[in-house]
């Protein structure tokens, strides 16, 4: 980005600065006025620009103008220049975000050494934003059963739209790496992922954290808002987004700009927005939390991100890459995955889903002892983990049935355990459990067991009555 714009309206001084900078090998362009300026400005963003004070003829001075840059145009950084300059005025322009101020007349040799300057921060800037999006790009979604197949058909399919999109789910269940899949395949992977978390920010402080601020002290400060300009902002949770803040959202939603508290002009910003929930929004409405007409405008797409319990067959590949993880990032043993502590990781219940996988998998790489297999036993809490279809631990609800009713019951959720954690499929249930698939057909209505389709896959619950 070796473009420059040269605003000044002494046409003398622009033709000579712009002869001089090509002679450098930058490209340029010129304007005299501050119509001329916004024209240039509307038609591509400069990748610096030279601006003089002040400008005859116009209806804009150089501050004026610094600030519709630095409002929508904040990466473009921009030198001042003045044959009439102050120490107030040079500070106004600091304040509003120049990068420098020269006066006039000045060396030209002292304006190049300015403009490298210049242009290695804002080069050394864009560098580390793309840094920072690497693992935007990087991050994989793990899995391969039906759930998470029609989950993934499902992102797929909004990559490459602008359509807002809200994620649904349980906690846990993967609904922000759902989010940054999106981002990273969509024609805005090189902007910005702006998370906003609403539960962590004080409500009195929630519109300085979004739309920014602006005041004499300390200038103009970016909100998220302005920092995900061009890219996707994520509302994580936007159950938890004060009313207040949620009628303004609404009419940034409608008309895509916002005015920073503090300030009196309008920010234009470009962004796609990706929401998510793990509460009942229509609830939450009927209750009087949540604005109606915000939910319609951010439940475009709805999607369901499965619980971990519809995606049992996944498991087993999602603790390999935990494990792979945190053997790369914090140098934890690289050990397999015993065939015991398979089968118990599929029949645990889950209600922390992936995240509480992936913390369980950690501790048992620190806390374990050897590079080994992991074993069942190396699983903390399976004895209380064991999934059962009343949600009460095992042994307890055992000890109090006669025979008869403790064995049917131990078949039942036995059963269900093993058809949950083969996503539904009979043969390979049949197959482990050692029976043949009629049989454990005839067992399965014995015991009132029935097959159901959720989330795009196959589960075992009780039959209704």
């Amino acid at each position: 980005m070796s473009d420059i714009l040269v605003v000044d309206d002494e046409r003398d001084i622009r033709e000579l600065i712009c002869d001089i900078l090509q002679d450098e090998g930058y490209t340029t362009r010129m304007a005299g006025t501050s119509d001329d300026c916004m024209a240039e400005l509307n038609k591509a963003a400069p990748g610096l620009m030279i601006l003089d004070i002040w400008l005859k003829d116009s209806n804009m001075d150089g501050i004026d103008i610094l600030g519709h840059v630095k409002r929508d145009n904040p990466d473009v950084p921009v030198v001042i220049i003045s044959g009439h300059g102050n120490i107030e005025i040079a500070v106004a322009a600091i304040k509003q975000g120049a990068y420098d101020f020269i006066e006039k007349p000045f060396n030209i040799e002292q304006l190049l050494v300015v403009i490298r300057r210049a242009m290695e921060t804002s080069r050394l800037r864009r560098e580390n934003a793309t840094l920072r999006r690497q693992d935007v790009k990087t991050a994989e979604m793990i899995g391969a059963g039906v759930a998470f197949r029609t989950l993934k058909g499902q992102l797929d399919k909004v990559t490459k739209s602008n359509g807002r999109v809200m994620l649904t789910g349980g906690p846990g269940s993967g609904k922000e790496m759902a989010a940054r899949y999106i981002h990273g395949h969509s024609n805005r992977a090189e902007a910005p992922f702006v998370t906003v978390t609403s539960a962590a920010v004080q409500p009195d402080h929630m519109e300085e954290v979004l739309f920014g601020r602006e005041s004499p002290e300390r200038g103009v400060e970016q909100g998220l808002l302005e920092q995900a300009h061009g890219g996707v902002v994520y509302f994580d949770e936007v159950a938890d987004m004060p009313p207040g803040t949620q009628s303004k959202i609404l009419r940034v939603l409608v008309d895509q700009s916002f005015t920073r508290v503090g300030g009196t002009a309008k920010v234009r910003v470009d962004l796609r927005v990706i929401s998510s929930t793990s509460r009942d929004l229509t609830a939450e409405i009927g209750e009087g939390r949540f604005r109606e007409e915000l939910y319609h405008r951010l439940n475009v797409v709805p999607i369901d991100v499965p619980s971990l319990e519809e995606r049992r067959d996944d498991i087993p590949d999602l603790a390999r890459h935990f494990i792979a993880e945190f053997n790369r990032e914090q140098g934890l043993p690289l050990r397999e995955l015993g065939e015991d502590a398979v089968a118990m990781l599929q029949t645990m219940r889950w209600p922390g889903n992936v995240r509480q996988l992936r913390n369980i998998i950690e501790r048992v790489l620190i806390l374990g002892e050897g590079t080994g297999p992991i074993e069942a036993r190396d699983l903390p809490g399976q004895a209380e983990a064991v999934a059962d279809a009343d949600g009460a631990a095992l042994s307890p609800t055992l000890t109090t049935l006669p025979l008869r009713e403790a064995r049917e019951l131990f078949e039942r959720q036995y059963l269900m355990a093993q058809i949950n954690r083969f996503g539904g499929n009979i043969s390979r249930t049949a197959s482990f459990v050692g029976m043949e698939r009629s049989a454990l057909h005839r067992k399965l209505k014995s015991l009132g067991v029935v097959t159901t389709s959720k989330s795009g896959a196959r589960v075992a619950q009780m039959e209704e009555e």
